[in-house]
């Protein structure tokens, strides 16, 4: 155990490392990302903040050019772990977007088709959905109907709305899943709009959570119950980044070894410098020991077994290679988590039980998991 503790000692106030900066650039460079296809006006940008709870988010305004028409938003913009795509100007005269598209394909998890209820004139968004489906790369779609409150009929609305899911479903040849939202009105007839939550967007949050999992995460303590799950809160896409760039270093031969340890001693250094404290050799002991007598072993253990998978042939660059992906994510977000509520009680000058750490890890490490898991399937 004291031998474990001193190889991992160096990991807590790290200096700055050529190959963490490289894991994070490859866990940047292969973000979750949503893709939004959809005419200018049709509530794209609108559709950002609402499920990044930005409300600044505009085009313009965080939106950086990514290939001739098309531009990319990271979010949040310091350590991202979601990316949303913007493919623009489909409807300039003489503008081919078959090359942007391919651009936006190769790099998107999910496509989101953004149309206006009450705008049935939707060409450009057409023929560009037309060679998407053509290329086959996008399997996961969602047809999201905007401004729907804007027509005050029920039975118009309703007509519009179907009008323009039937023209989707025709260019994509099968039936698809949509949501109806207005982010400029509520539902009065809504239980939501006792909250003055916005027509339509519980059930999108929902149906993205389906499509990319980590919103769930990103979502999941928004309604926090106390004040420790709210300091959480505001740590959790930092904890998440980190995460990334962990599951990312570990998908390479021998480079978790080092890589990953690393990374999550940086993340702790940095969570304590955010709850103002020290994070010296003591805290670290005792935050270890909060996690339970075996978990050092447990841990350098399944760190070894990752590294020697995936150096078996075939196996280890498939199989091998996808667990440790996956454990490494999951464990580095479990272990923030867990630093967070031990930092949390610590800046209180209050004491923390070893079940409540576990606790937290142990269901952290479920979340991330499944989370995780399901965004790469």
């Amino acid at each position: 155990m004291q031998h474990f503790f001193k190889n991992i000692y160096q990991y807590i106030n790290p200096e700055r490392d050529p190959a963490l900066q490289a894991a994070n650039q490859q866990w940047e460079s292969s973000l979750p990302t949503l893709w939004l296809l959809g005419k200018t006006g049709a509530g794209k940008s609108t559709l950002v903040a609402s499920v990044t709870g930005n409300e600044w988010v505009e085009v313009g305004n965080g939106f950086q050019p990514c290939t001739q028409t098309a531009v990319e938003y990271a979010f949040p913009a310091e350590n991202p772990v979601l990316r949303f795509l913007d493919t623009r100007g489909l409807s300039e005269a003489d503008y081919d977007p078959s090359e942007d598209i391919s651009a936006c394909q190769a790099q998107s998890h999910a496509l989101l088709v953004v149309m206006k209820a009450e705008e049935p004139e939707q060409s450009d968004v057409l023929s560009a959905l037309k060679k998407i489906r053509k290329d086959g790369r996008i399997d996961s779609l969602l047809v999201v109907h905007t401004a729907c409150l804007s027509i005050i009929d029920p039975e118009q609305r309703l007509q519009a709305i179907r009008y323009n899911q039937a023209q989707v479903e025709k260019v994509w040849g099968t039936t698809l899943m949509s949501v109806n939202v207005d982010f400029q009105a509520t539902n009065p007839e809504s239980v939501a709009a006792q909250n003055n939550e916005l027509f339509g967007l519980s059930a999108l949050n929902v149906q993205l959570a389906e499509m990319l999992p980590i919103i769930q995460l990103m979502q999941q303590s928004q309604q926090h119950g106390n004040a420790e799950q709210s300091n959480f809160h505001k740590l959790q896409q930092e904890v998440m980044w980190y995460a990334g760039s962990a599951a990312a270093s570990d998908a390479l031969p021998g480079v978790g070894l080092v890589s990953v340890p690393a990374i999550q001693g940086k993340m702790l250094h940095s969570l304590a410098r955010q709850y103002g404290v020290e994070w010296n050799r003591k805290r670290f002991t005792e935050f270890a020991g909060l996690l339970g007598s075996s978990f050092a072993l447990k841990y350098a253990t399944k760190l070894g077994v990752r590294q020697l998978a995936k150096f078996i042939p075939v196996y280890g660059q498939t199989v091998g290679s996808a667990v440790a992906v996956a454990i490494s994510f999951g464990l580095t977000y479990a272990i923030g988590r867990a630093g967070c509520k031990y930092l949390y009680h610590i800046s209180r000058g209050e004491t923390v039980s070893e079940s409540d750490i576990r606790h937290v890890f142990e269901q952290a490490l479920k979340q991330a998991k499944d989370s995780h898991e399901k965004d790469h399937q």
